[in-house]
């Protein structure tokens, strides 16, 4: 009789740790399988957007560059298609091999990729060939849109974007680095930080627009 009223509460002791443990499992399952999507719908703003939204929906500065094989090109025949936008410059290192990385990420994601242009923070480092070359190494050939040009062209549009050109250093230009979505009517809309440029998050974006 003694030995049964010591038995009933071990086993239920045990049966008690058997479930905290199975709770325990199927919870931290949960969070695996699911836990990234719930972070991104939490993190998304009022806007729906994962990026921070821009409030003015502003139509962003116009202008006519040089891609990578010669062609002028301007911000205007690009309307009708959202538009990945960012600054670079092909020796600037980790933050424009990391920018290049996760819009190559998202245009992966897409069935409908949107145009993507890169203007040169630059222009003395990047040459047709040096700019050809980084993109190759970013798997981007043929989906972007690099465009360069005297430094006369370019320096109304540092100015514009508030962009440190790469004579400034590295570091200087880093800490300014952003990607924007521009919607179909040439307006900017979504700027992302370093912290907010995922591959999801400029996809998601691009499918809201």
């Amino acid at each position: 009789m003694s030995f049964r009223r010591l038995l009933l509460p071990l086993t239920m002791s045990l049966l008690l740790l058997g479930a905290l443990l199975f709770a325990i499992l199927t919870g931290n399952a949960s969070n695996s399988s699911g836990g990234g999507h719930s972070t991104q719908v939490e993190a998304a703003g009022q806007g729906g957007f994962y990026g921070a939204e821009l409030p003015e929906a502003r139509p962003a500065p116009d202008f006519t560059l040089t891609d990578q094989y010669g062609h002028r090109l301007s911000l205007a025949e690009l309307r009708g298609d959202p538009v990945i936008l960012t600054f670079a410059y092909t020796n600037c290192g980790s933050t424009c091999k990391v920018i290049a990385q996760q819009i190559r990420g998202a245009l992966a994601e897409l069935s409908h990729p949107p145009q993507v242009v890169m203007i040169s923070a630059d222009p003395r480092t990047d040459t047709p060939a040096a700019v050809r070359s980084f993109l190759a190494s970013m798997s981007l050939t043929g989906l972007v849109h690099y465009l360069t040009g005297t430094e006369a062209e370019l320096r109304p549009l540092w100015r514009a974007f508030r962009v440190a050109p790469g004579t400034e250093g590295r570091q200087a230009f880093s800490r300014y680095a952003f990607v924007m979505l521009l919607d179909s009517r040439g307006r900017e809309r979504v700027l992302y930080s370093e912290e907010q440029l995922t591959p999801e998050a400029i996809a998601h974006d691009v499918k809201r627009l």
